[in-house]
């Protein structure tokens, strides 16, 4: 087998491929989420602070966001099968030094590392498929399924982590990832097509790491506005870092003949509602996952493994909408498949809080299987509007926003509601949470009740935007520029 990315390769081969590729991106997501269920074992074990906790989980977004704009360049230039395996390599070694991590501080930086081997990769997956799938309805199913194992990776992330945790001690939760990594780097090996690298491609470091020092800035005054304690030079710092870096990136851009990010691209009312809605989708999934597993594992008694199973039906019921939404897109069009998907992620978060606040788990577990279906039909044609609403000749500009948006969400949610929390937990509770000893269960019910209320809210007005930018209903990326 030669080259998967002309018209001459066989379905099996690049289905083939794109199974490879989903394996390196499975990974990807899993590990957004793995820790969810793994969190209170963590504090037992390596006796974590709640901001020691909230930057392990942070860590790894916050350098995947900061980087996959620069990464996606990066990947036009040397070619996406080089960025694609040197990304599988960090990722595998990062792991192995996660797993075996002294301290807090050090899985901290573990995880870092483990964003820096996913922003190299990820970029990569999405770029391959565009250049595998030439055929504009068998690319839509592609992303499709490209789209869907996002998901899933996400989905599956707190259950892989409480099964882990029953049988094995906490590091198994990264170590899993060296044996997929060294078979995925193999069969890429073996299968992918040849690597095109573009030597005229620029590639600017310095973009990258004034994105990187804006998110670092955002994330840390969220953290500390949200500290009863909170540090008045260190909030002001991170909003002063959070701007000069917003600030530095963009005039950056201004004096690059190839920047990273055209702020024109936005122009595009469809690549705008795709951005929009891979952000939203990650906000409230990633968001409910987090608080729904702490919750039922402090407060209920589940054990890792039986919170992680609480939310499976996100994964059950996202793997085969988000397949459809793909098939399907080119006969119903955007608007109901996101703008809908958010619809049905509004009314499931509604009724997870109601099923929740009432103590019954069958409904709890139905409203999280219709947020899921509403969460894979908008991520997979997200993807579609993303990549499709941009010119062929920023492809790799279009993966890294596309992207970005997913680790955004994510790392925004992970933010304000791993922040929010303990505040309103505080409100009720005068010594505020502290998780060494008992908690205070309907100071507990009550906050985490608030933040799913929150998330309703969010996804309701997610409704109203993607319907905006979808008016018209455009069956493609390329029908309402």
């Amino acid at each position: 087998m030669t080259h998967l990315d002309n018209v001459d390769s066989t379905p099996a081969q690049r289905w083939a491929f794109l199974a490879i590729i989903s394996l390196g991106l499975l990974m990807v997501g899993v590990d957004n989420s793995i820790l969810f269920t793994a969190l209170p074992e963590l504090r037992r074990q390596l006796h974590t602070s709640e901001v020691q906790a909230l930057w392990i989980i942070n860590a790894y977004p916050l350098v995947l966001a900061g980087l996959m704009l620069g990464t996606g360049t990066l990947g036009d230039r040397i070619g996406h099968r080089l960025m694609f395996l040197i990304g599988l390599t960090t990722f595998g070694v990062a792991s192995l030094a996660a797993a075996f991590a002294p301290g807090p501080w050090f899985l901290v930086a573990a995880r870092a590392a483990l964003g820096l081997g996913a922003a190299t990769m990820m970029p990569a997956t999405l770029a391959l498929v565009r250049i595998t799938f030439t055929d504009e309805r068998e690319r839509n199913t592609a992303i499709g399924v490209w789209g869907s194992v996002a998901v899933i990776g996400a989905a599956l992330g707190p259950v892989l982590g409480g099964l882990l945790l029953e049988y094995f001690w906490w590091g198994s939760v990264f170590l899993i990832n060296v044996p997929i990594a060294a078979a995925a780097i193999l069969a890429t090996i073996v299968v992918a097509p040849p690597n095109m690298p573009n030597p005229s491609k620029h590639w600017d470091l310095l973009s990258s790491l004034w994105a990187l020092l804006a998110l670092s800035g955002l994330v840390t005054a969220i953290k500390e506005l949200a500290n009863p304690a909170r540090t008045g030079w260190l909030l002001a710092g991170a909003a002063v870092l959070a701007v000069g870096g917003a600030v530095l990136f963009t005039r950056r851009q201004r004096l690059l003949d190839d920047p990273l990010l055209t702020f024109d691209i936005f122009r595009s009312r469809i690549f705008t509602g795709g951005v929009l809605a891979a952000a939203g989708a990650m906000f409230a999934v990633v968001g409910l996952e987090l608080m729904t597993t702490q919750r039922f594992q402090l407060v209920a008694g589940y054990s890792p493994l039986e919170a992680g199973l609480l939310v499976v039906s996100v994964t059950i019921a996202a793997f085969p909408f988000s397949i459809l939404g793909g098939a399907v897109l080119h006969r119903v069009g955007f608007q109901p498949l996101i703008a809908g998907g958010f619809l049905a992620v509004t009314l499931g978060t509604g009724g997870a809080a109601w099923a929740g606040h009432h103590e019954t788990v069958p409904l709890f577990v139905a409203a999280l299987a219709l947020i899921g279906a509403g969460t894979g039909a908008i991520m997979s044609v997200s993807s579609t509007a993303i990549v499709g609403a941009a010119p062929v000749r920023r492809a790799g500009m279009a993966a890294g926003v596309e992207n970005v948006s997913y680790e955004f969400g994510a790392l925004l949610s992970v933010a304000v509601m791993g922040s929010l929390l303990p505040v309103l937990y505080a409100r009720q509770v005068p010594g505020g949470l502290d998780l060494s000893g008992p908690l205070d269960g309907p100071a507990y019910d009550m906050a985490y009740l608030t933040i799913v209320l929150l998330l309703a809210v969010v996804s309701g007005v997610f409704t109203l935007l993607t319907a905006w930018c979808f008016r018209g209903n455009p069956r493609s990326p390329g029908a309402a520029q």
